[in-house]
């Protein structure tokens, strides 16, 4: 796709300018590409300076173009109800991350060896909802749009290589957090009484979801569904990196 592609030349060309700019001293800069994202449909970059011997800080930035729900069979098979997953099933949504995380090596020097790296993680979502609903023998769709924000902090474990003079390799092997999140969607559209009944039973079916929290109104105008609840995470990734 011609937007991955001019991301690739982006970082490539990153890592041309990092290369000229090195010299014969250690380094103390890492940029990394975390390419297990893509499974998710995700660009996740890394930048990470060592300020010790055996300690660094790191900010990571991942994001996604507007795309379906990965790994959608799974989360039919999770929701377990036909008439949820039916109204839902044409999600799309776009994210948004900032991580900042401080490393505390236990190898021989910096950027080398196992590490524990406690982070902190802010999100964004931006969602586009077509939200089907049954109005006797008709189907209807209410057009839902808005954002969900989520903040969590957790801890990862790695190890990172040195593969080549500044080649790097780092495995984020598992980073468990756990915080908050709440956004909101609605949308706009003319909606007969009749109309006005079905979408609120069907709404209703979104207290299936798992653990989230919602509450909806909707009128002759549209609708509007709140959401909130704890938020869960697990980072897990394989980056190249290279060091200047």
């Amino acid at each position: 796709m011609q937007y991955t592609s001019k991301l690739t030349q982006l970082f490539l060309g990153m890592l041309i300018l990092t290369g000229f700019s090195s010299n014969a001293q250690d380094s103390k800069n890492l940029v990394k590409w975390n390419v297990g994202a893509l499974v998710l449909k995700n660009f996740s970059f890394q930048y990470e300076r060592a300020v010790a011997p055996k300690i660094s800080v790191a900010g990571g930035l991942r994001f996604s173009p507007k795309s379906s729900l990965p790994f959608s069979s799974a989360l039919e098979k999770a929701i377990d109800d036909d008439d949820t997953w039916n109204s839902i099933k044409d999600f799309k949504t776009a994210n948004f991350a900032f991580t900042p995380e401080v490393r505390f090596y236990f190898g021989e020097e910096v950027f080398k060896g196992f590490y524990v790296a406690p982070f902190v993680r802010y999100s964004s979502y931006s969602m586009d909802v077509p939200f089907n609903f049954d109005v006797e023998d008709r189907q209807e769709t209410m057009p839902l749009s808005g954002k969900l924000n989520s903040f969590q902090g957790g801890i990862l474990l790695g190890a990172q290589w040195k593969l080549a003079s500044r080649v790097h390799l780092d495995w984020w092997i598992i980073g468990p957090s756990y915080g908050s999140s709440s956004g909101s969607i609605d949308g706009k559209k003319k909606l007969s009484a009749e109309e006005q009944q079905a979408l609120r039973e069907s709404l209703a079916d979104l207290e299936d979801l798992p653990v989230v929290k919602t509450k909806y109104a909707v009128d002759e105008n549209g609708a509007k569904v709140n959401f909130s609840g704890p938020a869960a995470g697990l980072r897990a990734g394989l980056a190249i990196g290279f060091s200047f």
